[in-house]
């Protein structure tokens, strides 16, 4: 018989070898419960282990081989044996098993075994249910995929569409093994036993099965009460009720024994059916839940975004009008200084004017003191001139932070050394009588620079009156910088 044709392939992905122990899943997300069952457990989405399989490539296999099943770490003394032979592509397999228990001894929800083909790219198919009597048990079955790996799994009922994680035996290559058969790692999901024992704990309860009952009868109650307890009646209702229905009709039919037990069968694969259209109805809720959460995130992320950006705006906006503000006042500052400062140069000036000749240069002030100063050849301030830098002295004495230089010059009688000391001389004697009548020391120098910068010809005695001068030199604030 081609088994195969009868059970549709499942996509599935795998991990660790099934010989390695399985680890329980964690807990998954809770769902809300099947209409009509309040008071029952919520449904989680479907948890899944991952294992790895031994599929054996057969493509260039001619004629026939054997192969042998090893136990698992859950059967370790399960054993078994299969024929293969490959025709026009097609491999016929003949296999027979030992040693096996009670399938109840790997969970109470287990009641049977299953043989399953699981291909090199992870999906498994169900080629039927193993009928053990003695503990031993043999079927045969053709599969047209070139490579392929067999297991055998304790399950709850026969029509299971995904293998659980109660592996107990795998296929090996043996040392009777021939041909050129390449051995190949398949990766799988396994379906928990846990998942099968919380939903038969969350299904309600019924009447216990009639004494002597057909185990086809016992999976199919099996089955309909998983389903139930995985939420059927939301998700899968009408699948459901189908089953209900073959499995009162197995439970209550005058029939034979082969029809009571068609019936049953029938009764597993509706209920079969109803829970794996929960199971896709329950990760369905959960993926658009999750889509609907991370779409609330992302748009709650945006409008964060968004705010954030108003906010940086705002700031840039106020930090620019404080600017403009800041600069604003800082010109309305400057002009009232500029005023203030004008106001100051004028007035100094002309106090300064009514003594000595002052202008306004980008130095500050210059008091020109010339010709009534000195004898010629001479730095001894002339009484004339001193009472005239008393003048200054009383005028510099009523504004306060002033920093004043003497500059002496001279005319250009003479050689350049005696006009260079002698003009250092002069601006110093200028400076001792100002110090003398109470201007600072620190807030004056004196500076000498010869005949330079004559401001008239020295060609003529009245030209070199005026170049023997000292200049006094205004400066502070709102004193330097003025126009001349």
């Amino acid at each position: 018989m081609k088994v195969l044709a009868t059970f549709p392939f499942v996509s599935v992905c795998l991990l660790a070898q099934a010989q390695v122990p399985i680890v329980p899943p964690a807990p998954a997300a809770a769902v809300p419960a099947p209409a009509g069952q309040a008071s029952q457990a919520a449904a989680p989405v479907q948890a899944l282990v991952h294992a790895t399989a031994k599929a054996i490539n057969y493509r260039l296999l001619d004629g026939s081989t054997r192969i042998e099943f090893q136990g698992t770490s859950l059967l370790p003394d399960g054993k078994g044996v299969a024929k293969v032979k490959v025709k026009k592509g097609v491999a016929t397999v003949k296999a027979k098993f030992e040693n096996l228990p009670d399938p109840g001894t790997f969970g109470q929800a287990c009641l049977t075994y299953v043989l399953w083909a699981v291909s090199p790219e992870g999906q498994a198919a169900n080629l039927g249910e193993l009928t053990v009597k003695h503990g031993k048990s043999k079927i045969k079955f053709t599969e047209a995929l070139p490579a392929f790996g067999l297991l055998v799994t304790a399950e709850p009922y026969f029509a299971v569409t995904r293998p659980s994680d109660a592996v107990v035996m795998e296929n090996i290559i043996g040392k009777d093994t021939k041909g050129r058969v390449e051995q190949l790692e398949a990766k799988l999901d396994l379906l928990p036993r846990a998942e099968y024992a919380r939903d038969l704990a969350q299904a309600p309860a019924t009447p216990a099965p009639a004494a002597g009952a057909p185990v086809a009868v016992l999976q199919a109650r099996q089955a309909v009460r998983i389903a139930q307890g995985a939420g059927a009646e939301k998700y899968a209702a009408k699948a459901l009720a189908q089953a209900k229905d073959y499995l009162l009709q197995s439970e209550t039919s005058a029939g034979g024994e082969k029809t009571v037990v068609m019936t049953a069968r029938s009764a597993t694969q509706s209920a079969e059916e109803a829970r794996a259209k929960t199971v896709e109805g329950i990760q369905a809720e959960a993926d658009t839940a999750a889509r609907k959460l991370a779409q609330a995130k992302l748009d709650a992320a945006r409008e964060e975004a968004a705010r954030a950006a108003a906010a940086a705006q705002a700031q840039v906006a106020a930090a620019q009008a404080q600017a403009a503000a800041d600069q604003a006042e800082a010109q309305r500052k400057a002009r009232l200084a500029e005023q203030e400062n004008a106001g100051l140069r004028a007035r100094l000036m002309a106090q300064l004017n009514e003594v000595l000749a002052t202008r306004a240069t980008a130095r500050g002030l210059i008091v020109n003191m010339s010709g009534v100063l000195f004898q010629t050849g001479k730095a001894t301030v002339l009484p004339a001139a001193r009472e005239k830098l008393a003048k200054i002295a009383g005028i510099l004495a009523t504004h306060k932070g002033l920093k004043l230089e003497a500059d002496g010059f001279t005319d250009s009688t003479g050689s350049a050394a005696f006009n260079a000391r002698l003009s250092e001389d002069r601006a110093a004697a200028v400076r001792a009588v100002l110090v003398d009548l109470g201007v600072s020391s620190d807030s004056i120098v004196a500076k000498g620079f010869g005949p330079s910068n004559p401001i008239a010809s020295n060609t003529t005695e009245a030209g070199r009156r005026e170049n023997r001068r000292v200049e006094l030199v205004v400066a502070g604030e709102g004193l330097t910088g003025a126009p001349s």
